[in-house]
């Protein structure tokens, strides 16, 4: 007999899919067939030394990650990223064991530009067996969702927005009136609470979304008991709607079932991860841009008196004051304590700085305060401390982005939110981006904003 304990941790258990356990060996299976066939058409003979790269690089990306559902562009990048990980570790592991001249170089390049290529391969094809072959049809699960209410329609609105669509909503079940429950879903409802239980068993229904409110408790336990004899999934969504939710998740507190509503991303491997591309990328950048910050410093002199760098105290992580530097673009900072934000025009900003503020070059000196530790290279744009006082107290959940580093770039600034927030409803629409960040962070989420910030230093026309 199971304890207590033990039942509660397999509560957390997530079962995995049959995508998933395929690709946890496929992924880095292909890795190892790839490099076979390469040297089997070069006619390379597979030494011990290349054997044992096939053995390490098996071992460090299994279980492979279900790349099946995700959509062909956030594939391709998420691909890229990890492939350029992994061949750095193996570089370093080579580098220190004096193993590299070991290797064959026109099996180890095609090798490198192939693997990725195949993996995206692998992707798609996976992707359109689910989409469209017979795995789909024979797992398509017939649902209904209870309670027809704004929280209900967001559940079935998820349930038809989902990647491999093998959710099928037959409808809507509610005690209250059609003109009490929500519109969208008043058209799909099928009847009351007390005919859920003979219309789960008559229509073969595989899950049960009960999404009422929290008010509703007793008649919750009511409608699982009459549930018990059906053979349906029941799934419970819990109404928490009403506050941002960043990286919520279940946790298992010693037994006890919580969920995390609003928790950072960066936790465990994933803040080791972001900070180690934070210093290696920025190490990087500076290596090659130090000309390009010299002669703006410069210009920066030469174009009115006054310091080189504006510093500014902003909040960082966990709304910490920090100093973030910048190239200064006016011709006088603000002296009399109140800090006014750029505006178009603006008769403060000197020609050469309203230069280097359309081309992004007065933010370099950020990537200093990336290496201090104090800000990333994505996440949220830090404010002024003054201005945070302001909009806290009329944004709702505008704090939150704090739970990251501020950074050079963000979510919010390649959609178009960069500059001026002159209006609370531009500052809400920036908040939102923001929080959307937090949501959906990744490795890849990051290089995909950074290649759309390089475009946009090149081609947007609304910076100032």
């Amino acid at each position: 007999m199971q304890s207590s304990n033990t039942r509660s941790s397999n509560f957390f258990q997530a079962p995995q899919s049959v995508a998933s356990s395929v690709a946890a060996f496929l992924e880095p299976l292909v890795i190892v067939l790839t490099y076979v066939l390469i040297a089997f058409v070069l006619e390379e003979a597979l030494t011990r030394s290349s054997k044992v790269l096939c053995v390490l690089a098996f071992a460090l990306t299994f279980p492979g990650r279900n790349r099946f559902i995700q959509r062909p562009l956030e594939s391709c990048v998420d691909i890229f990223v990890g492939w350029m990980y992994l061949v750095l570790v193996l570089w370093v592991c080579g580098a220190l064991t004096n193993s590299l001249h070991l290797f064959d170089g026109d099996v180890v390049f095609l090798w490198l530009v192939l693997t990725p290529l195949a993996h995206w391969i692998l992707a798609l094809v996976g992707r359109q067996v689910l989409l469209f072959g017979g795995v789909q049809r024979w797992s398509r699960k017939r649902v209904v969702v209870v309670g027809a209410t704004q929280l209900g329609w967001r559940v079935a609105n998820a349930l038809s927005h989902e990647h491999l669509r093998n959710h099928e909503l037959l409808g809507f079940f509610d005690d209250r009136s059609d003109d009490r429950v929500y519109k969208e879903a008043r058209s799909m409802l099928k009847g009351n609470l007390t005919e859920l239980a003979d219309f789960v068993n008559s229509s073969s229904v595989d899950a049960v979304y009960i999404a009422m409110t929290m008010d509703s408790q007793p008649r919750i336990v009511k409608l699982m008991e009459s549930l018990q004899n059906t053979t349906a999934s029941l799934y419970f969504v819990p109404d928490v709607f009403g506050i941002s939710i960043i990286q919520g998740r279940l946790k298992d507190l010693n037994g006890v079932p919580v969920v995390g509503l609003c928790e950072t991303p960066f936790t465990g491997t994933n803040a080791l991860a972001k900070r180690l591309s934070d210093i290696v990328l920025s190490s990087i950048i500076l290596l090659f841009i130090w000309p390009v910050m010299l002669l703006v410093a410069i210009g920066v002199k030469l174009s009115s008196p006054g310091p080189v760098i504006f510093k500014q105290r902003r909040n960082g992580l966990d709304g910490e004051e920090i100093v973030v530097y910048k190239f200064r673009s006016m011709r006088t900072p603000d002296t009399d304590g109140v800090v006014r934000q750029a505006t178009k025009k603006d008769p403060r900003i000197t020609s050469f700085g309203a230069f280097i503020r359309r081309t992004s070059l007065d933010e370099l000196p950020q990537f200093i305060n990336v290496i201090q530790g104090h800000m990333s290279i994505v996440g949220p744009r830090p404010h002024a401390v003054i201005h945070n006082e302001q909009y806290r107290k009329l944004i709702k959940a505008y704090m939150v982005r704090h739970k990251v580093k501020p950074g050079i770039t963000g979510w919010a600034q390649v959609n178009g939110h960069r500059g001026e927030t002159d209006s609370i409803d531009k500052m809400q629409a920036r908040v939102e981006y923001d929080l959307a960040y937090l949501r959906n962070w990744s490795l890849a989420f990051d290089l995909q904003i950074i290649l759309r910030t390089i475009r946009l230093v090149f081609f947007d026309r609304n910076a100032y």
